[in-house]
C-alpha cells in the first residue's frame, strides 16, 4: 500500500511537471506567432511610401536648393488616419540662410514639423515649397538627400567610423578629417587604434553620447546640404559639448537655412527669429529681441519659468 501511494504521488508530481512545461510550449508559441502576425500584417497591409526616385521630367535640378528658402501654406499632418491633426493650418516663410529657433511644450508639433520636410508622413493638407519646388511632388530620394538633420539620439551604425560617416564612399579621406577637425573631435578618432577604420558597434556603444553626437555633426558637415535640421540635438549632453555643438553649427552652417529644436532655451537666443508652438499652431513668430520686449510674449514667460527653476 505505502509503494502504490509512492508510486501515485510520483505519477502526480510529474503530470503536473508536464502540464507546466505544455502550458510554457503553448505560450511561447503563442508569442513567436505575434511576429509572424506582424510580417504578414507588413507584408500585405502596410502601404508603402511614395517613389523613392522622380520621373526625369518632374525631378528637381542637380543644384536645388540653392537658396534654401521654405514656405509652408496651410499645412495639416497626422500621422495616421483618423487620428488628430499634429500640425493645423500652419503658414509661414523662411528665409534663405535663416537660423530658426522652435519653442514649445511636450506634444506642442516641434519634431511633427521635421517629420513633415523628410516625408515621414505624408500631408493631409497644404503644401510645403524649397526654393520653388513643392516636395509633395518629387520623390523621396530627391528630397531626403538634399536634407541633413542631426538627430536628439545620436545614430550610428556597426561598421567603421568611415562608413557611418560616408557610407556611399562619396568623400575622400582629407575631406572627412577636415569635417571631424571642424568638429573638435579630429583627435580623438586619430588616436584610435585604426583611426578612421576603427570599429564601431552596435548603436555606437563604445563612444560616448557626446562623441556619438560630435559625429553626426560630422556627417552632417559632410553632406553639405542647404537646409540642415537639429532635433534637440543638445538635449542629453554635457555642456561643454553643447558648446562645441553650438560653435560649429554657427561657424560652418552659417551659408545654410537651419531649423533648431530647442530642449535648452538658451539655444534660441542667437536665432534669427523663434517660432513658439502651441497645440500644432503657431503662437509666435519674431525676433527674440521682440519677443523678450513684449511683456505678454508666451516666450518670454518660458525664459522667466526656466530662469526661475535654475535658481
Amino acid at each position: 500500500m505505502q509503494e502504490a501511494g509512492r508510486d501515485d504521488k510520483s505519477a502526480g508530481v510529474r503530470l503536473t511537471g508536464l502540464f507546466q512545461f505544455t502550458v510554457r510550449l503553448l505560450t511561447e508559441t503563442e508569442a513567436r506567432f505575434t511576429s509572424v502576425e506582424r510580417i504578414n500584417h507588413y507584408v500585405k497591409c502596410l502601404e508603402s511610401e511614395a517613389p523613392r526616385q522622380s520621373p526625369e521630367s518632374d525631378g528637381p535640378a542637380p543644384s536645388w536648393p540653392q537658396q534654401g528658402k521654405i514656405t509652408f501654406q496651410n499645412v495639416e499632418m497626422r500621422y495616421r488616419n483618423n487620428l488628430p491633426l499634429v500640425l493645423k493650418n500652419l503658414s509661414f516663410t523662411i528665409l534663405p540662410e535663416e537660423t530658426i529657433g522652435i519653442v514649445g511644450r511636450t506634444g506642442s508639433g516641434k519634431s511633427s514639423l521635421g517629420v513633415a520636410l523628410f516625408r515621414l508622413a505624408e500631408l493631409a493638407g497644404g503644401s510645403i515649397i524649397i526654393d520653388g519646388v513643392q516636395i509633395a511632388q518629387i520623390g523621396l530620394d530627391d528630397l531626403r538627400s538634399k536634407l541633413s538633420i542631426i538627430p536628439q539620439e545620436p545614430v550610428l551604425f556597426i561598421g567603421t567610423i568611415r562608413t557611418n560617416l560616408d557610407p556611399w564612399d562619396q568623400f575622400s579621406d582629407s575631406q572627412i578629417w577636415e569635417a571631424l577637425e571642424k568638429t573638435h573631435i579630429k583627435e580623438m578618432v586619430s588616436q584610435l587604434p585604426h583611426s578612421l577604420y576603427s570599429e564601431v558597434t552596435e548603436n555606437g556603444e563604445n563612444f560616448s553620447v557626446g562623441e556619438r553626437q560630435l559625429l553626426c555633426v560630422a556627417r552632417a558637415l559632410l553632406r553639405n546640404s542647404k537646409i540642415l535640421i537639429l532635433d534637440e540635438a543638445t538635449a542629453a549632453i554635457d555642456t561643454e559639448t553643447d558648446r562645441l555643438i553650438q560653435e560649429t553649427i554657427r561657424r560652418e552652417f552659417g551659408s545654410c537655412t537651419t531649423l533648431i529644436i530647442a530642449h535648452r532655451l538658451n539655444t534660441v537666443m542667437s536665432c534669427s527669429r523663434v517660432m513658439v508652438l502651441e497645440n500644432g499652431q503657431i503662437l509666435e513668430f519674431d525676433s527674440p529681441s521682440a519677443l523678450l520686449a513684449d511683456e505678454n510674449s508666451r516666450f518670454r514667460a518660458m525664459i522667466e519659468a526656466s530662469e526661475n527653476q535654475s535658481r
